[in-house]
């Protein structure tokens, strides 16, 4: 069977389509399992869920932004190849935003208000990243893998000893970001300017604080 060819405009249409699944109905999943169905839930005081449920929320947020930098890079990527690596990759990243957004509830709490908003910036920000070229377009994958891994690592640190749910969640997470890391890097993606990393932290230190709480 031949692999269907879709137009620009059909692409922009499943990339609308996609976004209103991310942030307000149920975005395509691998399938793979929750890995915080295999641990026990322990007993947190309320002080530790809120914690818990702010990192996850922050976590969820970080997967919203994810999600549209991976279609809006593949709206614009010019070879087929890096265009299919970044929709596989949005899939996997679908499965840590619905593990996010379920923990988040189990928590008792509830995703960001702001997800709209992060989705359609992040969105933006990848189509641009894609029509400056394939090259750049994977750095910026690295980069911001790289970047998302920094935050599991603090919120790792942060987590309750105690949340073994939470805690399996974001490890399976950043070894999911490594992967997608590595796999652009060998794609061809080039290091980026020293400024652009720096805007893309400052940018990630606003939608980490406004999350927090909201």
């Amino acid at each position: 069977m031949n692999e269907r060819n879709y137009s620009p405009i059909d692409r922009l249409l499943m990339a609308v389509d996609n976004g209103v699944q991310t942030v307000f109905g149920n975005p395509q999943v691998s399938g793979r399992p929750d890995p915080a169905d295999v641990c026990v839930e322990n007993d947190l005081s309320e002080a530790e869920k809120q914690l818990s449920a702010r990192l996850m929320r922050i976590n969820h947020a970080g997967e919203v932004s994810a999600q549209a930098l991976y279609q809006g890079q593949a709206l614009t990527a010019k070879l087929p190849e890096v265009r299919d690596k970044m929709e596989q990759a949005a899939i996997e990243e679908n499965d840590h935003l619905a593990w996010c957004e379920k923990r988040a509830h189990d928590l008792d709490s509830h995703v960001s208000i702001f997800n709209p908003l992060w989705y359609g910036g992040s969105l933006v920000i990848g189509a641009l990243a894609g029509l400056a070229g394939d090259k750049w377009s994977l750095g910026f994958i690295v980069e911001t893998e790289r970047q998302v891994i920094r935050h599991l690592d603090e919120h790792l640190d942060q987590l309750p000893a105690k949340d073994d749910k939470s805690r399996a969640i974001l490890e399976q997470m950043k070894e999911d970001e490594a992967h997608h890391a590595t796999t652009a890097l060998n794609a061809g993606g080039a290091p980026l300017p020293e400024p652009v990393k720096k805007l893309m932290g400052l940018t990630s230190k606003i939608m980490t604080k406004a999350t927090y709480w909201i």
